[in-house]
């Protein structure tokens, strides 16, 4: 895959050129491109004879395919990746496309969940695609922390953060509990929340457990135990990832084989697989990154792109992620520079959502 700007720089202007033309009409139509349409748009004037062979020698090469006899060709992932990676020549955003995403983003919502909702949205109607957005964990300083009992099977951790944002989880709490282990476990975390986030109360919860073992009797120490564990849980990150515009996929494509990869994807994304490793993705560096076909481990993605960018709080911490699945035949130019320009964007609103 890091061979793509060598075999580039090796090759002539007429196979550079044959190749950016069969790669751009791919793209654009999502067919084949023959040497017949060639020869009307090529700069030098060859014949449909001479396309072909530099065709045939892009296709040894493992940049280019035939997927049906004498019907052209098509970019295989390889040469895709590196088109992207030397050729494709990123617009500046559409003024267009721009309006409409700072139209999504002015309604000036409190809440970052249903910001970032109308975010995906915007994504998704502006690409055509499937958008993903991974939201941050929230990391505003805690108020306060409640434990309110269901039944003998069942209770909310309730946590108030100082920005005046609530979440509660339903849990099941360690046998025995009663009302006074409840609030003895409430009251310890409290007595150390206080303007502590919730990474940071974990990471001072468990000393204060050792060194105040004689002050927290045996069950409210359980319950402290099992409450913080609800935000540390797998099950926190499960709700992490909102995905919009499905629809367009299943829009896009007419095969039987090709909605059934839609459909696993999907179900990958229903089931809200590895968020951690999506949001790794966009850790090796800042900016916009694209991943096609084989290169996504991460979900099955086999057939598509994904096109990510990390956003950052004001700390200029990774924090969340947005991105965009589609057809490998992606219009990257015009994409690249939504993802981006919405990631930053979003991690302006948070970053100044944080100020105030």
């Amino acid at each position: 895959m890091n061979d793509g700007p060598n075999i580039l720089n090796e090759m002539n202007a007429r196979s550079r050129e044959v190749f950016r033309r069969v790669v751009e009409g791919y793209l654009e139509t999502g067919g084949p491109v023959g040497s017949r349409t060639l020869t009307r748009t090529m700069e030098e004037k060859v014949s449909a004879a001479t396309i072909r062979n530099v065709m045939q020698d892009l296709e040894y090469l493992g940049l280019l395919d035939s997927p049906h006899i004498s019907a052209g060709r098509i970019p295989t992932h390889m040469g895709l990746r590196m088109f992207v990676d030397g050729l494709l020549e990123v617009r500046d955003l559409d003024t267009d496309d721009r309006e409409k995403i700072d139209a999504t983003l002015g309604s000036n919502e409190r809440d970052v969940g249903t910001m970032l909702d109308r975010v995906g949205s915007a994504l998704s109607g502006v690409t055509h695609g499937a958008s993903l957005v991974l939201t941050p964990k929230h990391e505003a300083p805690i108020r306060h922390i409640e434990f309110v009992s269901l039944g003998h099977d069942r209770a909310l951790v309730v946590l108030v953060f100082a920005d005046g944002h609530v979440e509660n989880r339903v849990f099941t709490p360690p046998a025995g509990q009663t009302p006074s282990s409840m609030r003895e476990a409430a009251n310890f975390l409290n007595a150390l929340a206080e303007g502590r986030t919730v990474s940071e109360l974990r990471q001072v919860m468990e000393h204060e457990i050792t060194a105040r073992r004689q002050e927290l009797d045996s069950l409210a120490h359980a319950m402290v135990e099992s409450g913080m564990a609800i935000w540390e849980n797998e099950g926190q990150s499960y709700e992490r990832l909102i995905v919009r515009g499905r629809a367009n996929l299943l829009e896009e494509s007419a095969e039987a084989e090709e909605l059934e990869r839609i459909r696993n994807l999907f179900d990958d994304l229903e089931r809200k697989r590895d968020i951690a490793e999506f949001l790794e993705l966009t850790e090796d560096g800042d900016g916009v990154r694209i991943f096609i076909g084989a290169e996504n481990k991460l979900f099955s993605l086999s057939g598509s792109s994904l096109v990510v960018s990390p956003y950052m709080n004001s700390d200029r911490k990774i924090i969340g992620a947005v991105g965009v699945i589609g057809p490998t035949r992606l219009n990257y130019g015009r994409i690249v520079p939504i993802v981006d320009y919405t990631a930053q964007l979003v991690g302006k609103l948070i970053s100044d959502r944080g100020k105030g």
